[in-house]
Parts: structure tokens; sequence; C-alpha cells
């Protein structure tokens, strides 16, 4: 995936378009909606789980890895929208789970049910050890471990009690890791997105300690490569920057990361309005890492996870993007989509993808966020963010046409200005400086910039919030220079003569010198020769 002409564009299925008119999203919703996102540049599709599940965690607690969730569609839903977005040049990219499973799981059942065989595929204890990891939703579960009357012992789940462990280091596991990787390369998909890669591999290195365990990703690069040239394998490991490149090796393992490194930081930036958090962060990586196998993005299907940040630098973004209680989860995040945490300023929420777009990585885009969607804090946990798409105004926002409820109300008036009404596809579509106007008008324009393959040189001597990056290819460069404060900056670029803007947001460029209103950004093509 080349950093410049790809844009990921993240969505959860049940919540994007009813294609049916039983309120729920559909498969054949999304079909309906391909036209929307050819035009808006997405060339990938990243689709939240589509499994059958139990429902109680978006799609996560897995109970059949090979069969679709009757509410979203079946498999000739499936294999139209694979044929429809291929028409469109857009590629399909699915959730491989198998960190764990819903407790609901044939494989589960058995084995609470004295199958040694079935049992033996996940992790068990007659009592929990004293050491161990920290639940990942406190205070929501206060141990990783919980006890199963009809199998007299604990079992291991890192994330929710209905989601037991697999044992990775278990071959059958594994053949059956590779068995569910064919069946859906076979369906069409360009590749998977890796859920929890970090615990998977822990649990391998118990079968072989070499590198840790990372062997795993090689064995899975193996069998995805078997059905696929070149398959997309992107890795959720929320770990420091200078591991990556052990997940990555060279693109032996996986083919690409989620930058969570970057994510913790840019908020961080963001909160301060200071840049150089920023460019001190992007100079952290080392070449077995290189951009364009690191995926940016500006908010997810999950809460803002700010474990990468100090105590103090967590408290900083807090206070500016969470002041409330309510607002935060798990002791370690914010449960608030990016529009309200920039209270709605379309300056502001311009400029955040802005930054995302100019940092020569993959971009990837949450649904929704490129109108300004926002969220429901009287859901609970991190459902607050998962809110339905608003296409249209109205009550249903034309998430669904159909005489059924939707399952997921849209937002209503109350919700701080973000009801349908004022915020949906259909009244920004042909206004070029709404925010999804303004969205467009940077992905489009990143299409024809192969500058963003090369790497990025931060620009020396700028302003605290001034971004500038320099993207250089033979006696030519790209500039990106992005406002992150509030506060007007001018800037004497002496490569700047005769620049050739290509993005001009908030910005004015004469001679040497470029000025960036509160939250303005600036692409131009300048000549490199001796600069």
């Amino acid at each position: 995936m080349a950093p410049h002409s790809t844009a990921i564009y993240q969505l959860d299925v049940s919540l994007f378009r009813d294609g049916c008119g039983r309120g729920w999203g559909t498969l054949s919703g999304v079909v309906e909606k391909l036209d929307y996102l050819q035009w808006l540049g997405i060339t990938h599709l990243w689709l939240l789980p589509t499994y059958r599940n139990g429902g109680r965690d978006g799609g996560y607690d897995v109970i059949d890895h090979c069969a679709i969730d009757p509410r979203i569609g079946d498999f000739d839903s499936f294999d139209l929208l694979i044929r429809e977005a291929t028409r469109r040049g857009i590629r399909v990219i699915v959730e491989l789970v198998m960190q764990h499973t819903s407790d609901q799981h044939p494989w589960f059942l058995q084995a609470r049910s004295g199958d040694a065989r079935m049992a033996a595929r996940y992790i068990w204890a007659d009592s929990p050890p004293e050491q161990g990891p920290d639940p990942m939703f406190p205070p929501i579960e206060a141990s990783v471990w919980s006890w199963d009357a009809d199998a007299a012992r604990f079992y291991q789940h890192r994330f929710y009690r209905h989601e037991p462990d697999l044992e990775l280091a278990n071959a059958e596991v594994r053949e059956e890791m590779g068995r569910i990787i064919a069946f859906w390369l076979d369906k069409g998909v360009a590749g998977f997105r890796v859920d929890a890669v970090p615990y998977m591999v822990e649990r391998a290195a118990l079968a072989d300690p070499r590198d840790e365990g990372r062997w795993l990703l090689e064995l899975m690069r193996g069998q995805a490569a078997a059905h696929h040239d070149a398959p997309i394998l992107i890795g959720e490991a929320d770990v420091e920057a200078g591991e990556y490149g052990q997940y990555l090796d060279h693109g032996r393992r996986l083919s690409h990361l989620l930058d969570f490194h970057l994510n913790n930081h840019l908020f961080l930036a963001f909160a301060l309005e200071d840049a150089s958090q920023i460019t001190s962060t992007l100079a952290e990586y080392n070449a077995d890492a290189p951009a364009r196998s690191r995926l940016a993005w500006l908010r997810n299907n999950d809460e803002l996870d700010l474990e990468q940040l100090s105590p103090e630098e967590r408290a900083c973004v807090m206070a500016r993007f969470a002041p409330e209680p309510g607002m935060r989860v798990y002791e370690r995040g914010i449960r608030r989509r990016l529009a309200p945490m920039f209270d709605h300023d379309v300056d502001a929420l311009a400029m955040a993808h802005a930054v995302l777009l100019s940092l020569g990585q993959v971009p990837v885009l949450r649904y929704g966020d490129e109108i300004g969607l926002g969220d429901d804090l009287r859901l609970p946990e991190r459902d607050a963010v998962r809110v339905p798409m608003q296409w249209a105004p109205g009550p249903r926002a034309g998430f669904s046409d159909g005489p059924a409820p939707p399952w997921r109300a849209a937002l209503s008036s109350h919700d701080r200005g973000l009801a349908s009404d004022a915020v949906n596809v259909q009244a920004q579509r042909d206004d070029p400086d709404s925010l999804l106007g303004r969205v467009r008008e940077l992905l489009q324009a990143r299409r024809s910039l192969p500058w963003l393959e090369q790497d990025a040189e931060a620009l020396p001597g700028l302003p605290r919030s001034i971004l500038g990056l320099r993207f250089r290819s033979g006696d030519s460069a790209l500039l990106t220079l992005v406002n992150v404060g509030r506060t007007p900056h001018r800037l004497h670029l002496a490569e700047a003569t005769d620049a050739r803007p290509v993005v001009l947001r908030g910005a004015d460029v004469e001679e040497q010198t470029v000025v960036l209103a509160g939250y303005g950004y600036a692409w131009l093509l300048v000549d490199s020769g001796g600069s």
C-alpha cells in the first residue's frame, strides 16, 4: 500500500447503512455507499467484525469465524460487496480475531463439557496465579481469570469474561488460524487487521521461545501467502516504537502496524498546541519500521488509549479533551469521537485531518469523522463512539428507511449540535468549505503527490505550533505545513520562492513568506536544489 495513494476507511457494517429496512446496518447498505467512498478517495475498506458473534463486544466475541453475522447479511451480499468494491478500485480488509473467542463458540462449549481436545485450545488453571497480567477493562473486569462451574476450573480472558483466550501454543489452534485465513482470502479479501497481536505471540512463545514467539507472525504470513500474492496483514500491537521492527521483520511477518505510539503523541501535540511532539516522535522510528509500514489515524472504534504517555502528559490530554469524568474510561482512555473532542470546530477538525494526511504514513479514517459525527455519552463504555452514520437530515439520519426502528438511535437534537440536521453527508457534499469538502480535498490532492513516499524531514526553526515536513524527490520537494494552534504565524522560508501551492486553507504564500492562520495548513511544491 503506497502511502500517497492509499486511504483506508474503517467502518462498522451494523452502524453504516441499513440496506434492508430492518434497522441494522447491512452489507448491502455498504454496497449502496461504495460510490460515496470512491468519490471521497477511499482505496481500502476495513470492515470491523462481520463474523457470527454473541453481540456483546462489537463483533469481537466470535462464535463462528467462517459465518456472516445474519443481522448484517449473508455470503451472497458479502460476495456482492467484494465484486462491487473491486470494480471501483477498492480493496476489502477484514478482522482476524484469533486471540480469543466468545464463550458461546462451539469449541468453548465443548471444552466446558469435558472435551479434553477442545479444552486444550484454551487457557485454564486450577487457581489463578498470584502474578499475572492486569485486566484490560478496569473496573469492569477485576481479573483476567474467571471461574467456570461446568469445567470446575478458571479460564483466562485478557479482555471480557465472555471472551476466553485461545491457546496459541496449541498446534490445532494455529492450524485453525490458517484455515480461517485461507477461507477469507479465497473469498476475495485483500487481507486482515490482526487483533491483539502481542497477546498472541506471548502464548506462542510457550510452544517455541524463538524470537519471543514472533515466529507465529511468520507462520501467519506463510498461511496467507499461500492464498494471495501480497496479503495485507495489519497488526494491532500497542508497543513502543523501538519494537515495531520485530513485528514487521522487513515484511516477513506483518506488512503493517497500527501506530499507537504516534497516535498518543498526536493528541498530546493537539492538547499542547506543540508540533514538536509530532516531529520528535517521527524521529524515534528505526529503519526497520519505515513510514510506509505504519498506519496513522485520529480516532478508532475503541477508546483513545493514552498508555504510551507519561501520567503528566496523559493528564494534560484528558484535561483538554475529556474534562468530565464521564468522558473517560478504563483509567487510561477517552470515550469520545473526534468532533466533540474539538468542540465541533470545523477549522480544528480539518487541521487534524491535514496533520494525519501530511505525515507520509498510510492513513486510516474512521467512518463519520469526515463529516464531524458526534458521540453518545449515554451509552456504556466504548459504545459511546459507536453511533450510526448520518447520511441525511431527519430522525433516522438516512441510516435506515424501513419501518423497523434502528437498533441504535441516531444522535438527537440535544446532542451538542451534532444531530443529523446539522451534520450529514447530504448537507456537506456540495460545499467545498464543509469538513467533508476539506477532507476530500486533502485525500484527492495527496494521490498526485508521490513525494510522500520519501522520508520526512522536519523543517528547522519553526514556531512551536507549526508542523513543517519536507519530502524530497529528485530536484523538487513537497512541504507540508500545518498550524496545530490557534495563533497565526508568518513564516520565512527561503525554499518557498516560486512555490506551487497544492492545498491552501487558512494560508497565503508570497515569495519566501507563508502566512498560516490558526489551524491553517498549506501543501507546497518547491525546488529543492541546494536547500
